[in-house]
């Protein structure tokens, strides 16, 4: 029988230390494969080691107790505290509270590591805030599968990552049609203690990093695809889970100095393989169901509270850009030029739209049937339509402030060991009160989000975390308010006819 969630022993329980989660990494029987090798502990190999340890301190600062009210809430179940990353919210005040967490979470790695532990937490959220849309036929199972695993989740701070986008292998067919059928991850077989599941999935943004995955997926599926129509979530260290590891941009930093983002921040996109992995039937919450694979992101509030995390975390990115931005500009003596204050003035704006969006999701946030209440869905697919375009005219300014100073750089920390390169440095690389060193920090700063090869992962990790353009743009329309607008053309149209007159007044 596969091992259940309820025997897994390597979460202690309630708030999670960095070291706890650490230690829950090693040599834990996972399969993580880079490079063209096998890696026998992600926590100590130079291409996972600090993003780990970046992941450990997201857990730290959410275990502080200087910082208790703002990271926690008591455990409806154990009462003791746990992380508000959990929290179901009742009110707006909930949705403030969980939004500074997460704020306070982002801040650690600055915007840059978008799959951290809070991320799926949302998704989970979401779906336990409408159980009812995992009933199938009355039958209840699935639905209490869901909330009991939520539960475990919160209880024992576990980190979740998901895979829920096929592989590119051929998109003109759906699932059930590629050749073989069991390209895409699936149900190969039915057993009395769980399921198996074979076939590969991405993105798996952080699954080395990870204690479990959930696997389903969030494009639609037609008639025949009903094998592919699931949620189910598994051990990383599962028996025939593989791990395949995109090139490490942290491995191929030379130093935190000349890469400090690059070096710590690197989440380590993956393709999932499942081969023959058995899932145990409480780790099942959709099975075989396409109306319910579907439903499960737009009928409960899933989607929405993890792409409200996700926009959260984006706009500390943001601050932190607008932050470097000025900091470059007084470095160079040029802050108090016009020109330069009106290329400062469109970063902010930029920045400033998009938060307002997320403050308007707090505004206009709503409550269903089971007294939950969400993120206004009009402002957050605003937001979510809007980032593709901000982040890269964001860079794009960025720029422009630098000229040629951000690839006019030493090569190498190293270069201020040596005493004649160090000479030249500080003399022709320096800035009014501003030293060598402390020039070229900045500007190694700003080069590892603006043109490094980490810079172009997250320029096309923004532009498509949330699917293609086209999909974004179809949640926008569907969650627009057209009924007010139509009602302003309707009163307009109301107010002449053809004869020029204006209709009579009581």
């Amino acid at each position: 029988m596969p091992a259940s969630y309820e025997t897994d022993n390597r979460f202690p329980g309630g708030l999670r230390s960095g070291e706890s989660y650490i230690e829950a990494l090693k040599d834990d029987g996972r399969r993580v494969f880079i490079d063209g090798e096998e890696v026998n502990d992600v926590t100590s190999h130079p291409a996972f080691k600090e993003a780990v340890r970046s992941i450990a301190n997201i857990y730290d600062i959410a275990r502080d107790p200087a910082n208790r009210e703002l990271m926690t809430y008591p455990s409806p179940a154990a009462g003791i505290p746990v992380n508000r990353s959990w929290q179901l919210p009742h009110s707006q005040d909930d949705l403030v509270a969980r939004r500074c967490a997460i704020e306070r979470l982002s801040e650690s790695n600055f915007g840059f590591m978008g799959r951290s532990p809070d991320h799926v937490a949302g998704f989970f959220v979401g779906w336990v805030m409408a159980p009812e849309v995992f009933i199938e036929d009355g039958n209840t199972k699935f639905a209490d599968n869901m909330i009991k695993f939520y539960e475990f989740l919160r209880d024992h701070d576990v980190y979740t990552t998901y895979t829920i986008v096929p592989p590119q292998i051929d998109r003109s067919k759906s699932a059930h049609q590629q050749n073989p059928p069991d390209l895409y991850a699936g149900v190969v077989k039915e057993r009395d203690d769980g399921i198996v599941i074979r076939g590969a999935q991405m993105l798996g943004t952080g699954s080395a990093l990870s204690d479990y995955v959930l696997l389903s997926t969030i494009r639609p599926l037609g008639p025949g695809d009903e094998n592919y129509a699931i949620n189910a979530a598994i051990a990383c260290n599962a028996p025939g889970v593989r791990i395949y590891s995109r090139r490490s941009y942290g491995r191929a930093a030379s130093s935190v100095y000349d890469y400090p983002l690059a070096s710590r921040f690197d989440e380590n996109d993956a393709l999932v393989v499942y081969d023959n992995v058995l899932v145990p039937w409480d780790q099942v919450f959709v099975y075989k169901n396409i109306d319910i694979c579907r439903d499960q992101w737009w009928m409960t509030s899933a989607h929405v509270m993890g792409n409200n995390q996700a926009q959260i975390r984006f706009t500390t990115k943001l601050r932190f850009m607008v932050g470097v931005a000025q900091r470059i500009a007084q470095m160079n003596g040029v802050a108090s030029l016009p020109p330069v204050q009106a290329l400062l003035a469109d970063l902010a704006v930029q920045a400033s739209v998009y938060e307002g969006l997320l403050d308007a999701q707090i505004a206009t946030a709503t409550t269903n049937a089971n007294g939950y209440v969400e993120p206004g869905r009009q402002a957050l697919y605003a937001a979510m339509m809007m980032q593709s375009e901000i982040y890269p005219k964001m860079l794009n300014l960025i720029r422009e402030l630098c000229g040629g100073g951000l690839i006019q750089l030493p090569s190498n920390v190293e270069d201020f060991a040596n005493p004649e390169i160090c000479t030249d440095i500080a003399r022709y690389i320096q800035s009014p009160d501003h030293s060598a060193e402390e020039r070229v920090k900045l500007m190694k700063l700003a080069w590892d989000f603006v043109g490094s090869e980490f810079a172009g992962r997250h320029d096309q990790y923004e532009k498509f975390y949330a699917g293609a353009p086209f999909i974004v743009k179809m949640n926008m329309y569907r969650n627009y308010d057209f009924a007010k607008s139509q009602r302003l053309v309707d009163e307009a149209l109301a107010g002449y006819d053809t004869t020029g007159r204006l209709p009579k007044t009581e």
